[in-house]
């Protein structure tokens, strides 16, 4: 076992017993003080992050997972703007959740507490870094990061920065905490220290999420690969469909909620799908599709079984056309992974009957599945997007890293 691994995993056990009853005026001064240290740092964060760029360029990684790592003056103002708002949310520990009095008088509480020290594992995304960190902090918990090699020189930056906020905060500078060390045996070492760690977080492709849920000893709060589908209705305004793709397939191709899939009504699909297919090629968009597609355009690639369950992070989209919402409903619900969902239409009823079917943790009607963001939710930042359907589901904000206990209050009380 890393000793580096080990005494990370220890330090951030030992602040969280301190942070947790910490008053959310002390918690909120801390995240301050990080966006100050964001902001006075974003050359030499950014000086960071351009090794780390440089270095995947000349690796060969596509451009859209280029994108997920890129830090420019903009998204750092995006940090320094998570941090205060995270501090501006409502403290959720402490919240009296429901409260009743039995008969005899005794009073039971139930009571909203931290969850403890959150181990975070990630790929790319250094902005990750710093959400998840804040996120945390908020919520009475400790953060043990292990980034991937990609951002390595970027997310020690950021640490750096963060940590040095903590340290001039009533805080521990131990209440994050990242694991340097880049060799892949310390993500299954991490995995095994449930004496320190409460609950791991894997952020990341598939390979990542699969390997953190088969080996944990820690309970996973597991994160989302995003197979997601856009569905237009035969009753769809055409126009303001094609502005809702584009924008859900191109504006972050390489982020979970970006569209992969679109699925076409066939009474419309003539008359769209030319009109969709000129707007996805204006943007690079390789297009692949079924039969009926390819035989309204013909330079569209036929897509095989594979595609339909593929998650591309890329420019890349595939198109189905089915005959009815039914099968649409039908469709989403083989191949999603349970992340987000849109359909667009005019048709209330169909809008209905896709909502209450349709099983992923973010069913849109008439918007772009890349809203399903806990910084667009108004969460100030996620842990990560859960697909799962236990403790929580959707962006992961301040409420979702929380437990709770029971609170009795007696008059010494005895069983009867």
């Amino acid at each position: 076992m890393n000793d580096e691994l080990i005494q990370k995993a220890k330090n951030v056990r030992k602040a969280w017993e301190f942070l947790r009853s910490q008053s959310a005026a002390t918690k909120n001064e801390a995240l301050l003080l990080i966006a100050k240290k964001l902001d006075e740092n974003r050359h030499r964060i950014i000086e960071a992050n351009q090794k780390d760029v440089e270095i995947a360029r000349e690796k060969g990684v596509r451009e859209s997972l280029i994108d997920r790592l890129v830090l420019t003056d903009k998204r750092i103002d995006g940090m320094i703007k998570a941090c205060e708002t995270v501090a501006k949310l409502d403290d959720p520990v402490g919240e009296v959740i429901r409260s009743w009095v039995r008969e005899d008088g005794l009073r039971i509480s139930q009571i909203r507490v931290p969850i403890g020290p959150i181990g975070i594992i990630y790929e790319s995304r250094p902005n990750v870094t710093v959400e998840t960190s804040i996120l945390a902090l908020k919520s009475g918990n400790t953060v043990l990061l292990r980034g991937g090699s990609d951002a390595i020189n970027s997310n020690k930056a950021i640490v750096k920065a963060m940590k040095d906020a903590l340290e001039n905060s009533k805080l521990p500078s131990s209440s994050v905490e990242f694991v340097e060390n880049t060799d892949r045996k310390l993500v299954e070492e991490m995995l095994k220290l449930n004496q320190y760690l409460s609950l791991i977080v894997p952020r990341g492709g598939y390979g990542l999420i699969k390997f953190v849920v088969e080996n944990s000893n820690i309970p996973v709060l597991e994160t989302g690969v995003g197979n997601c589908h856009i569905y237009v209705d035969e009753s769809a305004n055409l126009e303001k469909s094609i502005d809702v793709i584009i924008n859900a397939k191109v504006q972050r191709p390489g982020t979970c909620n970006a569209v992969e899939k679109v699925l076409i009504h066939r009474n419309i699909a003539a008359k769209f799908l030319p009109v969709l297919y000129e707007k996805l090629q204006e943007n690079k968009v390789e297009v692949r599709g079924c039969k009926k597609s390819v035989e309204i355009v013909k330079d569209i690639k036929i897509a095989t079984e594979e595609d339909w369950e593929t998650e591309y992070l890329d420019l890349i989209l595939a198109i189905k056309i089915v005959d009815s919402t039914d099968e649409a409903i039908e469709h989403i619900n083989r191949y999603s992974t349970g992340h987000s969902e849109a359909i667009l239409t005019e048709n209330y009823s169909n809008a209905i009957k896709f909502v209450e079917s349709i099983d992923s943790a973010a069913v849109y009607v008439n918007a772009s599945t890349r809203f399903t963001d806990g910084g667009q939710f108004g969460f100030g930042g996620e842990i990560g997007i859960s697909t799962q359907r236990l403790h929580a589901r959707g962006p992961v904000g301040l409420k979702e890293l929380t437990t709770y206990k029971y609170v009795v209050l007696g008059e010494y009380h005895v069983r009867g």
